[in-house]
């Protein structure tokens, strides 16, 4: 039943504007967007499923996911339509995804943290200043409103912050009076926000910093990216949460 009502909240999604008109096969970035948004559907169905199977510490984060993928998934729906139909750069919905969801992510951090021990809310303000900021600049550099290197190079400095802060910070402070399955979970996000995350840097680079800009570069890059990213980091905490049920 729950399943079914999952399902019927996608009933009114845009399907007008992701009709694209026929998917050349030849198309990679085509494929991609389609891959993607299929994937993103069946991430959020699957984490609100789950929600009802995990201790109730975890079941906002999980929910946190399903949002994140959820959200994704509606963008997509409209960013495969415009690069089908007009082979261009969906910059402003990508922007508007990313503005939404990734401080989202970056709020799951603190969320699987005050689940399980004392952390001070200052750490969620910074991690989600920060990352608007690192879009802000980002789209600053895309959209032209600034010269693209130094956009980048602040969109960056931004990135290397929450690093640090979750890495030495107070988020290093918070994971160390935690039980196992949560280091764990929170150790794996971390790599997933240094290592996982490297990939949008490496879009933006290849699209617009290696002289004129590369839009199926750019594309296929960001939708890797949003694949691995937003999905996996979901699995991450859905993962640990499972493992602290079972040993709970």
């Amino acid at each position: 039943m729950k399943f079914l009502i999952i399902l019927s909240s996608f009933a009114a999604a845009p399907l007008f504007a992701a009709s694209g008109g026929d998917l050349n096969a030849n198309d990679f970035v085509g494929v991609s967007f389609w891959l993607v948004t299929a994937a993103l559907l069946a991430a959020t169905v699957f984490f609100f499923i789950e929600r009802d199977n995990v201790g109730e510490k975890w079941k906002t984060s999980l929910t946190i996911a399903g949002l994140v993928t959820g959200i994704a998934f509606w963008h997509y729906l409209y960013m495969r339509g415009v690069w089908i139909d007009t082979g261009e750069t969906p910059t402003v919905f990508r922007y508007i995804d990313w503005l939404l969801t990734v401080p989202l992510l970056m709020a799951e951090f603190y969320l699987i943290l005050r689940a399980v021990t004392e952390v001070a809310a200052s750490l969620f303000y910074k991690l989600f200043v920060s990352s608007l900021l690192m879009l802000v600049f980002g789209y600053a550099g895309e959209a032209g409103l600034m010269p693209a290197l130094p956009a980048f190079l602040i969109g960056v400095a931004f990135w290397v912050y929450m690093i640090y802060t979750l890495w030495m910070g107070e988020g290093k402070e918070a994971v160390l009076t935690t039980s196992p399955s949560v280091q764990t979970a929170y150790n794996t996000m971390m790599w997933i926000i240094i290592v996982g995350w490297a990939i949008y840097p490496a879009g933006y680079v290849f699209g617009y910093l290696m002289g004129s800009v590369d839009a199926s570069s750019l594309n296929l890059i960001y939708n890797l990216a949003d694949f691995v990213n937003k999905i996996l980091f979901g699995l991450v905490i859905w993962a640990a949460a499972v493992e602290d049920k079972r040993t709970a």
